[in-house]
């Protein structure tokens, strides 16, 4: 799972459906929330959050143009490529943070996914979830 640390800026709610912008590292990722009042006491403007979402949702660009409807894109560079026959594992460094994204092996050849290659990293706001993030 990747975490990284955020900081809530707006909230869009209609209903039991929230549209959240969380600061994370100076970039603003966007996560659509279906919730109840209960559970989203935490989400508020100000409010310290982890930005959650799986390897596997994550999909990745190189020279990527355009406007495209996802507003979660990450300039990463590839720390390490881990190839297997089906999947392919990309350790990736966002600003200091590590993520990781799992593609397929054909996928990550066609894009010749290499360590030190900078790429964009893709995440649909309704794959990504907050959580409280406690301070210490």
């Amino acid at each position: 799972m990747n975490r990284l640390p955020g900081l809530v800026k707006a909230i869009q709610r209609a209903g039991h459906v929230a549209l959240a912008d969380v600061e994370v590292a100076g970039n603003v990722m966007s996560a659509l929330l279906i919730d109840s009042d209960s559970q989203a006491a935490y989400l508020k403007s100000g409010a310290q959050v982890l930005v959650l979402f799986q390897e596997t949702e994550v999909s990745l660009a190189k020279e990527l143009s355009g406007i495209i409807s996802l507003r979660n894109r990450l300039m990463t560079r590839v720390k390490q490529v881990d190839r297997g026959e089906v999947l392919t594992r990309a350790a990736l460094d966002y600003r200091g943070h590590e993520l990781v994204a799992i593609i397929t092996s054909r996928s990550a050849e066609r894009l010749r996914l290499a360590v030190g290659d900078e790429v964009e990293a893709l995440i649909k706001a309704n794959e990504v979830t907050l959580v409280p993030r406690e301070i210490t």
